[in-house]
């Protein structure tokens, strides 16, 4: 049995898998942020990577590559640019290819994009989120123009995203360890 002492198993979840995207750049930055945290460890799942199948054909099963990722976690971050005004299809599938993995656990979310900086995705995620019984935190990172808030991998001016992650991040472990002793103590019923 974990105690509350015992660091938070987060899911880096890169929403994108678009050719050329710029989601490593972010999740980078991100992954950052993570390992700088004594009560997080961190593990990433990458939609660009996963081989998920885009039928929902009832006797198929999700790839058992990314299911133990996700079903071990205590929390999530996900990362999602704004495409169309809501996130992408990559990530929609795999979320819906794993429905009790997020259950009873938080989500924080990190999103980019031009000038809405991602946060019409990161709404519709809500949403999304709420249905699988997940909580998603309030406070959200986004990159307005993410393009030019980075140059060469690296923030031109942290300070500002460096602290609203902190939060989002605190936020996130909060919830975390209280889900955790929730569903240690009984298990979830949604």
């Amino acid at each position: 049995m974990q105690t509350d002492t015992a660091p938070l198993r987060v899911t880096l979840v890169i929403g994108s898998n678009r050719h050329g995207r710029f989601g490593p750049v972010v999740a980078d930055w991100l992954l950052d942020r993570l390992r700088d945290r004594d009560d997080l460890v961190a593990d990433v799942v990458d939609v660009a990577e996963a081989d998920l199948p885009m039928s929902m054909a009832p006797t198929l099963s999700p790839p058992s590559s990314l299911t133990p990722k996700l079903a071990s976690a205590d929390a999530f971050v996900v990362l999602t640019p704004e495409y169309n005004h809501s996130y992408p299809a990559g990530l929609k599938n795999l979320i819906d290819w794993h429905f009790t993995e997020w259950q009873a656990k938080p989500v924080a979310l990190v999103s980019y994009g031009g000038i809405s900086g991602g946060l019409r995705a990161v709404e519709h995620l809500r949403q999304v989120f709420a249905e699988l019984h997940a909580v998603t935190v309030r406070d959200t990172v986004s990159f307005h123009n993410a393009g030019g808030s980075f140059t060469d991998g690296r923030l031109k001016d942290p300070s500002g995203p460096d602290a609203v992650a902190k939060t989002m991040l605190d936020q996130l472990v909060w919830w975390g360890k209280v889900l955790r002793e929730g569903r240690t103590a009984r298990p979830y019923g949604g």
